[in-house]
């Protein structure tokens, strides 16, 4: 609410109240950016029309005897059914994987939807740090 300093009646410094308010400088700022946006809308949409084809990717082989890793939400870890941690993971895992080469075999992670980021990227260095660089997670098939 406002106040008009001068006006007539009373003493020589009376206040009366003034109740209007003054849209006039909002308007203005509003049709600006009402503009801005009307001119730079145009400019970020994409108007080159391409037909793209369909990625139909083929599935990789899976390999004769493939190495699962799961981690659960309370971060216990395990190779295929049986239960490690984080200090045992290097040798049970070379263990599982015999002969091959821990470089080129590829290590399937299957992780419960809550385990924790740090559980998860704890497993992900565990592998690195020990050669196994080839990861592939995996995930719940909701396509049927």
């Amino acid at each position: 609410m406002g106040a008009q300093l001068s006006g007539g009646g009373g003493g020589r410094y009376s206040v009366k109240a003034n109740s209007e308010i003054n849209v006039t400088p909002f308007v203005d700022v509003m049709l600006v950016l009402l503009i801005i946006f009307m001119v730079a809308a145009p400019l970020a949409s994409v108007s080159i029309k391409v037909a793209l084809p369909t990625a139909v990717a083929k599935p990789s082989p899976t390999p004769p005897k493939p190495v699962y890793l799961t981690i659960r939400k309370d971060g216990s870890v395990f190779i295929g059914d049986f239960s490690t941690s984080l200090d045992t993971l290097p040798a049970d895992l070379k263990k599982a994987v015999g002969t091959r080469d821990p470089a080129r075999e590829r290590i399937y992670i299957r992780s419960d939807k809550d385990t924790e980021y740090g559980d998860f990227l704890g497993l992900m260095n565990k592998l690195q740090d020990n050669g196994f660089y080839s990861v592939a997670l995996v995930g719940e098939d909701n396509s049927k």
